[in-house]
């Protein structure tokens, strides 16, 4: 069996580390916005780039605590992606703002900046794009389009840790950038955990504040604020993979580039890469006519699969009846064809070759 990510080849690499750590933690009883906590912060405001990083309790609160900060509110228009995760225009729901969903582009399934732009309405407040699987969005282009509207910049980066344009890290160019420590992350936690990056002091402040009831000093309270704090021991695990975190994104890249080798004589399509960005692929995603067969292929040989994203968020249940005019021909296109092959850095080249094969027997039959 082949599993989409091996956390448990993982942990016995970091187990000694994780264990000592979380023991020590237990043996002094700090919980909550602990010591590790604190450092690990320290740690990812260097490696990022960035002033300030603040632990929350997931990448949705990451989102939603990012949108509050930049003073994104009920009418306020946010431009976006509909090839993502739910959680994106969730976190856009959550402050009584409107998702606005563009097409992506047909190479890196990004937002496309050509189609913000035609989007943008008085309305318009920020732009929230993606870094989807790992590749970094057009900044360069979406900033210049941020700055000439006067716009704010929220960086969707739970995708993304260690994802780097023009040398810049993914989250460090925007207002606010916001990740995700979900176990199967790049960088992951063994539950649920998040970060909001800014070089902002206010931002910061409000995000603390945020995070912790509304509070800055104990038991006064300025706002309404919200329970979402991340957790000491979670710190812990996640201090440790920082450390590795280049190591792990390297073993992704050469997973990735083995696949692109080995299929490139095959009637399917790979990602792509601009060169201008670092590709961390969290995803392995390629995109085939032959979806179902390969998958089920795939599925009677052990070897784990999936779809990122069968449904595009405008024709989810939730969204649809709003959204029954939009039209995203390249993002509905792409949903009907995409699906993900197992990426992580501890698959073996021989596992890779295997998992090749199977794709190879159905298309070449």
């Amino acid at each position: 069996m082949i599993p989409m990510v091996n956390l448990k080849a993982q942990y016995a690499e970091i187990k000694a580390e994780v264990e000592r750590g979380l023991a020590e933690t237990i043996e002094n009883c700090s919980f909550i916005l602990g010591p590790n906590v604190q450092a690990f912060e320290k740690e990812t405001a260097v490696y990022l780039g960035v002033k300030h990083a603040i632990g929350v309790a997931s990448g949705t609160d990451a989102l939603h605590l990012a949108l509050i900060a930049e003073g994104i509110g009920a009418g306020d228009e946010v431009i976006t992606t509909a090839f993502t995760f739910i959680a994106t225009a969730e976190a856009i729901a959550y402050v009584g703002a409107i998702p606005v969903f563009v097409d992506i582009d047909p190479k890196t399934y990004n937002i496309s900046p050509e189609a913000i732009e035609a989007a943008i309405t008085p309305k318009t407040k920020a732009i929230m794009p993606v870094h989807l699987f790992g590749q970094p969005a057009d900044m360069t282009e979406i900033l210049e389009i941020c700055q000439k509207h006067k716009l704010k910049l929220i960086e969707d980066c739970c995708q993304s840790f260690g994802a780097s344009i023009n040398g810049q890290q993914t989250g460090s160019i925007g207002d606010a950038g916001a990740y995700s420590f979900f176990p199967s992350k790049n960088l992951g936690a063994f539950g649920d955990g998040g970060l909001v990056v800014t070089n902002s002091d206010e931002t910061a402040a409000k995000i603390k504040q945020l995070r912790n009831h509304g509070s800055d000093v104990r038991y006064y309270h300025d706002v309404i604020g919200y329970n979402s704090r991340l957790d000491e021991m979670q710190a812990v695990i996640l201090r440790a993979k920082l450390k590795r975190i280049d190591q792990y994104n390297q073993g992704r890249r050469h997973v990735a580039h083995l696949y692109a080798e080995l299929m490139a004589d095959l009637p399917i399509i790979t990602p792509y890469e601009d060169n201008v960005g670092v590709h961390v692929f969290h995803q392995y995603v390629v995109l085939s006519d032959h979806r179902d067969e390969i998958l089920k292929a795939l599925q009677d040989a052990q070897i784990g699969c999936a779809i990122y994203y069968p449904v595009p968020l405008h024709q989810q249940n939730v969204f649809k009846d709003a959204y029954a005019e939009v039209s995203l021909p390249v993002t509905e296109s792409v949903a009907k064809t995409c699906f993900a092959l197992p990426i992580c850095p501890f698959l073996s080249d021989d596992e890779v070759r295997e998992i090749v094969g199977v794709i190879r027997g159905v298309l070449t039959a």
